[in-house]
């Protein structure tokens, strides 16, 4: 890193980026495992591809390695099962086994996406991992556990009370509205 950035300064600016809240979940030797994860992103929808990023000296990181994973997403509600796998044993976690040899998911998770192994990327002192996506299903209704400035968050007021528009308006430095889509 440059002289003039600080780790800790770089992590605090990009803890401004508010996340959802995740559990990874994979099954090693027979058992189930998982990690709390925030860093998750869809990549692709042809072929359906997703990337979870794990500290490469990470347990999670090392048991992950071409194996199938399921990303649970988590809710409002389950801060302590998002606490337990981060290390901090504050929760019980209920396990749901895959019958189609799939990684195993987590009972009351919002939504959860199983993923056969894609591939590995060096990400510095992170592994980037993609997995396809080969099941996924929305569990229930519910508020996402949101993580923001290093601390779990609720959500604000419902977002029900925020007027929808069409993706092809996006709104410039102004607060022009502009329509089409990408503009450079």
């Amino acid at each position: 890193m440059p002289p003039e950035h600080d780790a800790r300064q770089l992590r605090t600016c990009l803890g401004h980026f508010a996340t959802g809240v995740t559990v990874v979940t994979c099954e090693a030797d027979g058992a189930p495992h998982g990690a709390t994860v925030n860093s998750f992103t869809a990549v692709s929808l042809d072929p359906p591809l997703v990337l979870v990023s794990l500290h490469r000296d990470s347990r999670a990181a090392r048991l992950l390695e071409g194996r199938p994973f399921t990303v649970n997403v988590l809710a409002e509600e389950q801060a302590a099962l998002a606490r337990h796998f981060a290390g901090r044993a504050a929760a019980t976690p209920r396990w749901i086994p895959s019958p189609s040899g799939l990684a195993p998911r987590l009972a009351g998770a919002l939504a959860t996406v199983s993923c056969a192994p894609w591939a590995v990327h060096d990400g510095g002192d992170h592994l980037l991992f993609l997995g396809r996506v080969e099941e996924f299903a929305v569990h229930r209704d519910g508020r996402p556990l949101v993580f923001y400035q290093g601390e779990f968050q609720r959500l604000g007021p419902s977002p029900a009370v925020f007027r929808a528009r069409p993706a092809a308006e996006m709104m410039d430095a102004t607060g022009n509205v502009e329509r089409g889509g990408d503009r450079t």
